[in-house]
């Protein structure tokens, strides 16, 4: 098995819990990302713990985030029948999110969501990727531009981060997985 193979059973593992303990624990171990590292397209996966956001990103098409550059960030980008499309984090109401996220697991809410993301899209950045300290490590980290919200991320290998994105309010942070795109 090689080193990569090792790195993403452990992952796998980890992951499986269903726990945030053990996955915070599993993201303490890995080494930091640089920002030049984090250039390039990124498939997003979640990685259930329970948090209030546990399945709606995959659920509404999330699709994953691209860093054009530092100041170029894409971080949320989902899948429509024409293609990926940006969504401008500022008419997300994260704040609602965390109070009632029984509300937003309800079964239309993601037919609603479809349905008003075209007024949601945006063709400009709508974060900036810098090197921030989180958990004690200085980290390649997302901060988005109209929310507090902040992605730190860590290394499982060359193509694949683990991400702890952190909400003001937000009883633990929500964790996911980005792995690169490559160019077909």
């Amino acid at each position: 098995m090689t080193q990569r193979d090792e790195r993403r059973t452990a992952m796998d593992r980890a992951r499986a819990t269903l726990d945030i303990v053990t996955g915070l624990a599993y993201y303490d171990s890995l080494p930091a990302v640089t920002v030049a590292e984090m250039l390039g397209a990124w498939r997003g996966g979640e990685w259930p713990t329970g948090h209030p956001m546990d399945g709606l990103l995959e659920r509404f098409g999330w699709h994953g985030k691209r860093f054009a550059s530092a100041d170029d960030v894409q971080p949320l980008l989902f899948a429509t029948g024409r293609g990926l499309v940006a969504v401008n984090a500022r008419w997300l109401p994260v704040r609602m999110l965390l109070r009632c996220p029984a509300l937003f697991h309800a079964p239309a809410t993601d037919r609603l969501f479809r349905a008003v993301r075209p007024l949601m899209t945006t063709r400009h950045p709508g974060a900036r990727l810098r090197m921030t300290e989180y958990r004690g490590v200085v980290t390649a980290t997302t901060c988005y531009d109209s929310q507090p919200i902040h992605d730190a991320f860590r290394r499982v290998d060359e193509d694949t981060v683990l991400g702890a994105m952190e909400l003001r309010g937000s009883p633990h942070p929500f964790l996911f997985v980005l792995t690169r795109e490559r160019a077909h």
